[in-house]
């Protein structure tokens, strides 16, 4: 029987957000897959946890998630983590639970700090529908692309950023969505110098040529506004109610369509019908 690839998410700043399920969950698998081996040491010395650690990151995917995968395949057990926040989120751990679904291999989530959510919950945006868009390109062309893409995006969006890059992903933003685009940077979450932002685009840019950036930043943009839908004139329902009508609807039902379709009142709808009829004569 196969093991169990668990997703262990870590504290983003406040080790005192660990949970006591995490704490167990490392306590107890066989290993653990680490993205970097010396910050996870010492999450684990605080928590007194004691357990063999091989590296999974980027740059060694394929090769590592193979040999863990076949570890899993064997019977052991495995926790993931990464250097601060939830496995697999903007994280080279989504390949592994690829890796492991496709082998038929149990993932199982131990939930806890990510970086994307806190931030979205203290921003002030509004947090009904949102879009998580990771870290932008270091190519410029690249990242004003995906930007572009998202000029009509109503949803709050959520990016990562650095802050040896923020001013310039900054000045990319505010071209493309305005300057008056409303955004809130929220740097060094969970930590003593925690400092929430609530701005403008334009605001920002200024804020922050004169104030070089320090920290991690997680940038909660606001949608872009609703387009305005050109209302339908009464030439447009009475010209639908004829449509309806030589497709064999009665005047009464064409009417009641049109109003729905065009939210318009139906008292609008029949009036320009009559017109219609007038017309005719």
């Amino acid at each position: 029987m196969s093991g169990t690839l668990y997703l262990v998410a870590t504290p983003i700043g406040n080790l005192s957000d660990f949970s006591p399920r995490a704490i167990e969950t490392l306590s107890t698998v066989d290993f653990i897959a680490a993205e970097d081996k010396r910050v996870s040491l010492k999450l684990l010395n605080h928590f007194e946890i004691k357990k063999p650690m091989v590296s999974y990151h980027q740059h060694n995917r394929a090769s590592a998630g193979e040999e863990i995968v076949q570890r899993l395949l064997g019977g052991e057990s495995c926790a993931l983590v990464t250097d601060a926040g939830t496995p697999a989120i903007s994280d080279p751990g989504e390949d592994l639970v690829k890796q492991c679904a496709a082998a038929g291999i149990t993932v199982c989530a131990i939930p806890g700090p990510c970086a994307a959510i806190t931030a979205l919950s203290i921003s002030g945006q509004a947090t009904g529908r949102f879009c998580f868009e990771g870290f932008l390109s270091t190519s410029k062309k690249s990242r004003r692309e995906h930007l572009e893409s998202l000029k009509k995006e109503q949803r709050t969006m959520i990016f990562y950023e650095a802050p040896h890059k923020l001013l310039s992903t900054l000045e990319d933003l505010a071209e493309v969505f305005g300057d008056d685009r409303g955004i809130s940077l929220c740097r060094e979450l969970t930590k003593l110098h925690e400092e929430v932002v609530r701005t403008t685009l334009g605001e920002a840019v200024a804020k922050y040529t004169e104030n070089p950036p320090k920290g991690e930043f997680v940038l909660v943009v606001a949608g872009a506004p609703a387009e305005e839908k050109e209302a339908a004139s009464e030439t447009d329902a009475a010209a639908r109610v004829a449509q309806l009508m030589a497709e064999g609807l009665s005047r009464k039902d064409a009417v009641k369509q049109t109003a729905q379709e065009l939210d318009l009142p139906k008292n609008v709808v029949y009036d320009a019908a009559l017109h219609l009829d007038e017309d005719d004569e």
